[in-house]
């Protein structure tokens, strides 16, 4: 079910909205590192103009207001090498580019021992499988729906469950001693059962069950932010359905490919997965 916003009601209030200032929004934390968020200045947010629209490569890039500055929230993927990147930006009909820096970091490693070795070492019709649920996810990930100012998501986002923070994103893993994809999320070590609530309000995207992710749902708080909840026994929405902030989406478990356990808790950016701690820890 799309989502729909309240427009303003009156000719005062779009009076007042082209005299005010674009709302300010408690962005998520910056970390120009792999796997985190750059902040990219754009300039001064003018009263009464357009949202700059930008993008990374192809990928379509959430820009709101801090500080009076319009700001690009850019997500980067894990495999972003360090240096220098650039934005490309369209604002009153002008295209520029905008540069900034991703600096070096070093995930640690984590090595895990699975019983099942069937979730290492696929057969031809698993790794066909998984292969497929791939493509499919990064599909999802890509998504993008505007939102604007006015109704953007809450950027300070809510832990969607409550438990201890385990595994940390970005760890290289390793399984049964093979080396595997980084770990692309923030595991939150919870018994089997326990209510997962949305992080932020948005709009359900998708439920499936995967070969490595388990039962998964996929919720889109507009503007390429995407959360994503893995692993559970089962979930409780539908694609369309309509949710808020801290309502909830499923119960925890471990379906899928899991040592035990936990919720798997993802956040995408503009199609990269990024740190979901960003969202929730402010700098020390």
């Amino acid at each position: 079910m799309p989502r729909t916003f309240a427009g303003w009601g009156s000719v005062a209030l779009c009076a007042l909205a082209l005299t005010q200032s674009p709302p300010s929004w408690a962005l998520p934390r910056e970390s120009a590192v792999p796997g985190g968020i750059a902040l990219v200045r754009l300039g001064t947010a003018v009263p009464g103009a357009a949202t700059p629209r930008a993008w990374l490569g192809e990928q379509r890039v959430w820009v709101s207001v801090e500080g009076g500055q319009w700001t690009a929230v850019v997500g980067l993927a894990l495999d972003l090498p360090p240096g220098s990147h650039q934005l490309r930006v369209d604002a009153i009909e002008q295209e520029r580019q905008v540069d900034f820096v991703v600096r070096p970091k070093t995930y640690p490693e984590q090595h895990i021992r699975l019983k099942d070795s069937s979730k290492v070492t696929l057969s031809p019709a698993d790794e066909a499988r998984a292969v497929a649920e791939i493509a499919e996810i990064r599909q999802f990930k890509r998504h993008w729906r505007s939102v604007g100012p006015e109704d953007e998501v809450e950027a300070r986002f809510q832990q969607p469950a409550a438990g201890r923070l385990a595994s940390r994103f970005g760890l290289r893993r390793f399984f049964n001693g093979e080396a595997r994809a980084p770990h692309s999320g923030l595991d939150v070590a919870i018994r089997r059962g326990t209510p997962v609530n949305s992080t932020a309000r948005g709009t359900i995207l998708a439920v499936d069950d995967y070969f490595f992710n388990g039962k998964t749902v996929f919720v889109d708080h507009g503007n390429g932010v995407i959360s994503m909840y893995c692993h559970l026994d089962r979930s409780d929405v539908q694609a369309g359905d309509p949710v808020s902030q801290g309502q909830r989406v499923g119960l925890s478990g471990m379906t899928g490919r899991a040592s035990g356990p936990h919720l798997h808790w993802g956040m995408v950016l503009n199609g990269a997965m990024v740190d979901p701690a960003l969202f929730i820890e402010r700098a020390p």
